[in-house]
Order: C-alpha cells, then structure tokens, then sequence
C-alpha cells in the first residue's frame, strides 16, 4: 500500500553536492555516523587483504573503556567516539559518550549522558544503542532513554542537549530504547523522535533550536533506523523507517510520501538508497520492498512500487548493503547470508556461514566483512553467484553478549567494538 502527501512548496537543492544516495563510500580519512559517510556501509577500497591468515590480520592495537553496548565508532580527526555504560574506566555503572585516539586506542575524555539502560525481559538487551555523528567540532549521539545531547568534539563538554518526550512529546514504537544516529545536514540535526505530532525535527546544530517539525498523522513511534538522503531530479528528499513503515519528506519538512506496513515487533534496519530507489527492510518476516521516487505534476514527489514487501529478503538488525546491482545481508538474524538482485529481489544464494547468531554485513573492495552474534568476524568474496569464505577469526572478549556493534573500515583498518573494547586490525593488502 502506497500513500502519497503531494507539497506545493518544496526548498530547491543547488549544488547538492555528496549525497548519501551513492551505492559506495568515496575513500576518505573520516567516517563520521552510523554506516559511514554516505550511509551505505560500503567503502570503495581495492588495497584491502583478499584473505585472512587462520588467526585472522594483525592486531595493532586494542583499547578500554568503551563500556557495555552495541553503538559502532564514529572516526573522525584522529579521534573515535562511542556510546556505552560500565566503562571500566569509570567507578559508576552511569552511560557515557566517550573518545579515543585513533592512534593508540587510549581514551582521552568521558562524558556522562545518563543512567545505564537495563532490560528486565533479558539483561543482554540493555545498553547503549546509537553511535555518535560528529560534524564541525561537535559531537551529537541520542541515549536509549531518547536525550540527544550535543558536546564538544575536542574534550566532550555538554553544549546543549534535548529530550525527545518531554520537548517534543516524542515517542518509540517498541520499547527497546532509541538507536538512531542523527543526520547533520548543513546547519541542521535532523533526529526521529517519532509519533505523530513530532515524527521528525531538525534543530539548528549549534543551539538545538528547533527549524522545523515534519508530522506524519499515522506515525506509531520511532523505529531505530538512520535517515539517508535521496535525489529526485534537483529536489532533495530525506527518507527515514520508522514504526509505521518507510516515509520521506523536504527539506522544509513537508511529508512527501508513505510507505506503510503492519505493525511488526520492530523496524531496524536503515533504508538503503540509489539516486531516486529507495530500498526498505524490515525483520519479523516483513522483508523487503524497492519503491523509486518520482516528480508529480505538481512538482510534488510521489513514489510507485518496483516490488512490495518479499519475506525472503526479511533482515532484523544487521542491515544490508548494496555493491554493484546486488543486496547482501542476514536472513532475518540465523546467521545465514544471502544475496539478492536489487531490481527484482530475486534470490541469488543463501548459505550458512562460519559463524552463528544475527550477522552484520559491511563491504569493502571485493570482499564482504560479516561479523555474526557469537563474536565470529568472517571474510568472504564479493559474489553473486556463490558464498566464499576467504578467512575467518574470533573476536577477543565476545562471547558474554550479542556481538552486534557494527566494523567500521578506514584507511586500510578494521575497527571493531566489543563492549568495553576497541579493537584495530592492519587489512592492508
């Protein structure tokens, strides 16, 4: 089911610029957000290893005190930031934003954010979520409990900070605590702090007053996805998952368009676009849809469906990426891969790999980097016709939690967080 909400006054973008609508990451010494700088997860390196010794690439480094979590790293400067609870680095067991030189691992400051966030249902489910975005010396990242707080970059002192329920009368539409990493486009932060009357906002980044309020009347609540940025012709359209399913909307706020679909137990998984396609997954055997934005008469943006929802491409948490014409990802969270054609959402393979439990999967080069639940980072060829591990290592430490943080890869380095630490790998080929 498609709705559309078709705005006569739409912000022109001249000279966009770098977009997160490209299917790869432009090679660059900083990786700022959630999924990169484009939100693809994909980084367009060929000087990468093509396989793994049996003890896995050299580790130069590791380091403490990122605390309990599953955010990933932001890099940026020389320095990564995380999110996290019961650093080893502190006496409390409070949740705080922390940095790291990138060099040696060594945490260089801690800001406290808030109380640890802990689940009744199953302690393994409690902790921090979000990873930081950072952009013109500030460091932005939302808690669990929905506070956005924005801090220095340089030494982590609070700037200002906002909280999603009681400013905005925000709310989720699980009750698994907020996740997403907030865009800063131009002079905006633009966050989800979803439901109907205030689904998304954007503040202006240095005082977190607000610009605008995008409504969507149908909203459940916040989902835990990211908002990417799409072109349709010379208009730029912000697309975000939440509660209720796939939306995107203006610059100015205006809601553009839905893409709804039946309440699920949850929406994870960031959108993936390329140029005007927008490719939407959710888990709990929604699966996959690919919708392509169009002009309306009016000026306005609608969208027509390529494929609906195919619950053969049902991915939880991991995410998926895009690499040439084909989607890879987790078959829901068993740990077992797949790849998928783009255009038709027709399955190519689907194998078990080395690994067991919900697998992340990023891509650099020719080579796909999936790291499974139970702390196994695997290496495996870039391939559409076929699953081919290449190489294959156990994560140190994992294994008391879900390993869920998301690699990050940078400069001919693989950095993995695993609760408490940080780890960084030489890759180079």
């Amino acid at each position: 089911m498609i709705r559309s909400r078709l705005s006569r006054k739409f912000a022109l973008c001249i000279g966009l610029g770098l977009t997160f609508s490209h299917a790869t990451t432009v090679l660059g010494e900083d990786w700022p957000t959630f999924r990169g700088p484009n939100r693809t997860s994909v980084v367009n390196d060929s000087n990468l290893l093509k396989s793994w010794p049996a003890e896995g690439p050299k580790l130069l480094w590791e380091g403490s005190g990122a605390g309990r979590g599953y955010s990933s790293l932001a890099i940026v400067d020389n320095k990564i930031y995380t999110l996290g609870d019961g650093l080893s680095t502190q006496k409390d067991a409070d949740e705080y934003l922390s940095c790291f030189d990138k060099t040696t691992g060594k945490q260089l400051w801690a800001t406290k954010t808030g109380d640890a966030l802990n689940d009744k249902r199953d302690a393994k489910w409690g902790s921090s979520r979000s990873t930081p975005t950072v952009d013109g010396g500030l460091v932005y990242v939302v808690t669990p409990e929905g506070q956005l707080v924005c801090c220095n970059a340089s030494d982590g002192k609070l700037v200002w900070k906002k909280q999603f329920a009681n400013d905005f009368g925000g709310k989720k539409a699980d009750s698994w605590g907020y996740s997403e990493s907030v865009l800063v486009d131009g002079n905006k932060v633009i966050c989800t702090p979803g439901g109907a009357t205030s689904t998304v906002v954007a503040l202006d980044k240095k005082t977190g007053e607000t610009i605008w309020t995008c409504k969507n009347p149908d909203d459940r609540g916040a989902g835990h996805a990211s908002i990417v940025i799409s072109k349709v012709g010379n208009q730029k359209v912000y697309v975000q998952s939440t509660g209720s399913g796939l939306m995107g909307f203006s610059e100015s706020g205006s809601l553009l368009w839905t893409y709804p679909v039946d309440k699920t137990t949850a929406i994870i998984p960031t959108p993936i676009v390329r140029d005007d396609l927008v490719f939407f997954v959710a888990g709990y055997n929604r699966g996959g849809a690919l919708v392509k934005q169009v002009t309306s008469a009016d000026g306005g943006v609608t969208i027509k469906e390529i494929y609906g929802l195919n619950n053969k491409l049902s991915n939880k948490h991991g995410g998926m990426v895009l690499v040439g014409q084909h989607l890879y990802g987790d078959s829901e969270d068993k740990g077992i891969p797949f790849c998928a054609d783009f255009m038709t959402g027709e399955e190519k393979w689907k194998t078990r790999g080395s690994g067991q439990g919900s697998a992340v999967v990023i891509a650099g080069g020719d080579r796909l980097y999936i790291r499974f639940q139970n702390g196994v980072m695997a290496l495996a060829e870039v391939n559409p016709t076929e699953y081919k591990e290449v190489g294959s290592f156990k994560i140190p430490g994992s294994g008391d939690r879900p390993s869920w943080s998301h690699p990050v890869i940078l400069e001919g380095k693989l950095y993995i967080r695993e609760q408490d630490k940080i780890l960084c790998y030489d890759i180079r080929g």
